[in-house]
């Protein structure tokens, strides 16, 4: 099943939401994961750039998109970055891929 790197901060209010009535939002996020076959293998809240750093596991592109809609859609995100993970091996069958493809690839000239 395809591995997910999913990034996203929280709109102002609900970061407020969460002061006021402080919450394991992890379990929201599992159950949403899991209702579209998918798995979270961790759920970190973050420093930086995104509030939330989740790596799962889903069934399809597809799936990853709902998810970002969900959460965009019902307005409890501000920014939403999803990346697309390769395990090792599926890394070193895309670089077997692609020295195939050495020979008749023929870069731009200038």
């Amino acid at each position: 099943m395809p591995h997910y790197l999913i990034q996203f901060s929280y709109q102002p209010d609900k970061v407020k939401a969460m002061m006021d009535n402080p919450q394991d939002r992890s379990e929201s996020a599992r159950k949403v994961v899991e209702v579209l076959g998918g798995k979270i293998e961790s759920f970190y809240f973050s420093f930086g750039d995104a509030d939330v750093v989740v790596i799962c596991e889903l069934p399809d592109n597809q799936s990853a998109a709902a998810c970002a809609m969900l959460d965009l859609g019902v307005g409890l995100v501000s920014s939403y970055k999803t990346t697309v993970l390769l395990t090792p091996g599926e890394a070193v069958e895309a670089m077997k891929k692609a020295g195939t493809l050495l020979g008749s690839y023929q870069p731009p000239t200038g």
